[in-house]
This record gives C-alpha cells, structure tokens and sequence, in this order.
C-alpha cells in the first residue's frame, strides 16, 4: 500500500478512534455523571475500547458517602409558609400533669402552638343514590313517576367522575401503570380490576375527545405554533407476539395557551403535514426536516428555529474544543440576557421585534463569524463539527426570529410539555395498542394544558366528567377548555 494511501487510511483511523472515544464520554457523562446513580463504583465506567483501565486518582477528592440520620427538631421542620393553606382537621390540647392533678390551682396565661402535618390515605366509599318513586292519590290510572336516573360518565358502571379522574391521573400525571394501581385499590378498601380500569381510561378519553378537538383548532386559528415529537413503542397485532413497534407523539402547542399531543405511527412529512394541517403563521420547531419541507409547500407558514437546540449542541461539545464553544455560549447568552429585559419590561409583540432588529444584529454577526471559523478547525463528525453544521444550516431559521416579536428565542416550552409522556412511557415501556395511543394523546392534552393554566387537573378532569354526560352537541365547549375553565364556588 503506497504511503498516501497508508497515511489517509490511518486519519480515517484515528478520526473513528476520537468518534468513539467521544460516544463513550458521553455514555459515561450521562450513565455514570453527577446524580444518575450514588452507588456505582469509578472502576464501573471504565469501557475497555483500546483504554487503560481507569484507576482512582490519590489526588482526586475522594467520593463524599451519604449517610441518613434522624433529623433533629427545629425550624427547619416547621416550614410553616409551605403548609399554610392546610386545613386543620384536628386540634389537640396538652395540659401539663401538674395542672391536671390540682386545676384550681392554675390559671391559663397563653399558649404555644405547632403542627404536625397528617395524611389521610386514599380510601374508596360508595356514594349511594336512591331514586323515590311515587303513585297518584287519587288518580290510580296514572303510572308511578320517579326521577330519572343520574347521567355518569360511564353506562351500568360503579365508577364515579371522581374514581375515574383519580385513576387516569395516577397513570398520566404520576405514570403509576394500572397494574400497580390494581395492587394499590387492595388497600383503598376494594380490589379494582386493571381490565376494568383500562375500560374506565377509554371512558375518559372518549369523553374528552370534544374538548381535544377543540383544543386542536383553537391552536391552529393562532399565527403561532411550537412543533415537536418523540418517540413512544406500541404493541402492534400485526407483528409477532411480544414484539413492538416505534409510534410518535407529536405536540404542538402555543405560550400561554393549550398543548395538544397526537398520536401517529410515523415520522414522516405526511404525517407533519396532517398535524399542521390548515395552520398560517409562524412555525417554531427544532432542525427536523419535515417542518422545513412544511413550510416551504405552504406559502402562509414560516418556519423559525430553536436557540436552545443550537445552543445544546455547543454545550455537548465543550470538553473537544472548551475555550473556542465557552466562547459561542457567551455570544447567545446575550441574546437571552436582552430577551430577559424585554420579559421583564412587557413589551408587545411589536415593539420586541424592533428592538431585537437593533440590538441583535452585531451579537448574530459576531456568532455566525467565529462558528465560520470554527467549522474548517473541527473534523465534520466531531461534536464541535456536527455543532458548527447545525447552527449554520439554521441560520436562515434563527435570524427569522427577530421579525416575529410573539415568537420566543427557544422551543422549550414545547419540550417540557413532553416530559411527562417521557416519564410515563420509561414506566409503561410501550403503549398496548396503536388505539390506545391516541387515547393517551387526549389524556396528556388535557393534563399538560392543566398544569400550563395552573388549575388542578384533578378538579378540572372531576368538573368535565360531570358536566359532559348532560351537555348536547348543539354546547358551547369553549368555556370548558383548559385555558379558559374555572373552577365552581
């Protein structure tokens, strides 16, 4: 083999070689960091790929050992302002033994009072409903009349709106899989099928099928969208037993208004297309290729970017090249200290993009120049590469922001919308039916809308489930939804 030959050959090498080493840095950093795990031995992170095995460091700090005692009483147990909308159920007098033996003897002169904080234990009891039927006196011709019957949310069923929102909410909100709120109903004083439950959640999701829907075209009139999507498996009968398939939850949703997941078995541009389907204005996503192509087959629709995604990527990179990304994170810091101004001064949509116009252009110029420099430095594979590529092949996106003054930096708030469904599927493992994605889809709408409203989802989910049964299709729903509902006096 000729010399050039051998010499490109061995850069490949080691271009692979400094690719793998930085896969298993950031396996190591994410497995084995700060908080994953308390327990896991240095010696355990070491990944024989062509390395010396690591050994600790006598200079290196040794790892601090917790250790749990009995707090000692004190203030910090008596955070009276956290507790301070509980109601007290129960009062309870200590009278000192002296004054017990010789009452007379003692007058009352004040008083010292603490709490203690009690939890009463979930407990199922039967609300019993009796129907009085009545005959005419006089005119025994007429048939008995008696009151109809109470319309519930489920048909010839024993579960209550209350019942039915509580076990909702524990898998959804609090991802407690119905098997286990199956063993759990043994201690609420009856056992409670996980079959029955999961006939209870399609109740539910049935019943709240009217206000997704109108959640959905509320979202698309606006001339704002955040888009984003994450994977979920799902159990498919058309695969062989025990085997799942990869489905998507896509969310979108607006600041300050509801967010809606829909459930789609792929990932693909159709399936963007049908999501956003009668949208016009301004569309926030991270660099997924579906919402550029979106964009650009449907002339009413601008797309923007996402500084959090760019920025995130500069922040995986920082070990490869520190002083060079430090350097790019500084320069989109300003971009947010000055979005914090205007946050915090209110300004209107109008006058946000007017000062992002005049004082962002030099931060921007000054981004895309040293990320221009950095690109040619940087092998295209490496962290630092793969940044520099993303930045710049969003460029266009990002610049768009400053014309669109209802528009945020970042898609953030999109993406914490989907951290419960990422929570609640590492609980489930998967999905047990395509059918049941989408019943999940509604369920999380409601629940993640909720907590963006701040009103309880468990008031919220009690009041629709009593009200729905007994409203007609001719209803207004509007004042039901999330963003507008208000909890009866």
């Amino acid at each position: 083999m000729a010399p050039a030959q051998l010499e490109e050959k061995l850069q490949t090498l080691e271009e692979e070689n400094a690719d793998l080493r930085a896969q298993v840095e950031w396996f190591k950093r994410n497995l084995f960091g700060t908080g994953k795990s308390e327990t896991l031995d240095a010696l355990q992170t070491c990944l024989k790929l062509g390395e010396e095995a690591a050994q600790p460091d006598a200079s290196a700090p040794k790892k601090e050992t917790i250790s749990y005692k009995r707090a000692k009483p004190g203030k910090r147990d008596l955070p009276a302002e956290r507790f301070k909308n509980l109601p007290v159920l129960e009062t309870t007098e200590l009278i000192p033994d002296a004054v017990k033996a010789d009452p007379e003897a003692y007058e009352r002169i004040g008083e010292e009072s603490t709490f203690e904080v009690k939890i009463t234990p979930p407990k199922l009891w039967k609300h019993e409903i009796v129907r009085l039927k009545f005959r005419h006196k006089l005119d025994r011709s007429r048939p008995p009349t008696i009151a109809p019957a109470l319309k519930r949310p489920v048909d010839n069923s024993y579960a209550s709106a209350e019942l039915l929102a509580y076990i909702a909410l524990g898998k959804y909100l609090y991802h407690i899989p119905l098997y286990r709120q199956e063993k759990m109903s043994a201690h609420w004083g009856a056992q409670l099928s996980r079959k029955t439950m999961a006939d209870w959640i399609e109740a539910v999701a049935d019943w709240f099928n009217p206000i997704y829907g109108r959640m959905r075209t509320k979202l698309l009139e606006g001339n704002y969208l955040q888009a984003d999507e994450t994977p979920v498996r799902f159990m498919d009968p058309d695969q062989k037993k025990g085997k799942t398939t990869q489905g998507y939850l896509w969310v979108i949703g607006r600041p300050g208004s509801d967010v809606v997941f829909d459930w789609r078995l792929g990932r693909g541009y159709d399936e963007a297309t049908s999501l956003l389907d009668g949208f016009k204005g301004v569309l926030q996503s991270d660099g997924y290729g579906a919402y550029e192509r979106f964009a650009k087959k449907n002339e009413k629709v601008v797309r923007v970017a996402c500084w959090a995604h760019a920025r995130r990527k500069f922040v995986e990179a920082e070990k490869d090249s520190p002083q060079a990304v430090r350097m790019v994170l500084g320069l989109i810091g300003h971009l947010y200290r000055d979005e914090h101004q205007y946050n915090d001064k209110r300004y209107s949509p109008k006058l946000r993009s007017i000062r992002r116009l005049a004082q962002s252009s030099g931060v921007l110029s000054r981004i895309k120049k040293v990320v221009q420099i950095l690109q040619p430095r940087a092998r295209p594979k490496s962290k630092l590469g793969k940044a520099c590529t993303y930045l710049l092949g969003q460029w266009t996106a990002l610049l768009r922001i400053r014309r669109h003054g209802q528009v945020r930096l970042d898609n953030n708030l999109i993406e914490n919308a989907i951290r419960p469904s990422a929570v609640g599927k590492k609980n489930f493992l998967f999905i047990g039916s395509p059918d049941a994605g989408q019943r999940s889809a509604i369920i999380y709408s409601i629940i993640v809308s909720c907590e963006r409203h701040g009103i309880d989802p468990l008031a919220y989910m009690t009041d629709l489930l009593h009200r729905l049964p007994t409203m007609s299709n001719q209803d207004d729903l509007d004042p039901l939804l999330p963003s507008n509902w208000k909890e009866a006096l």
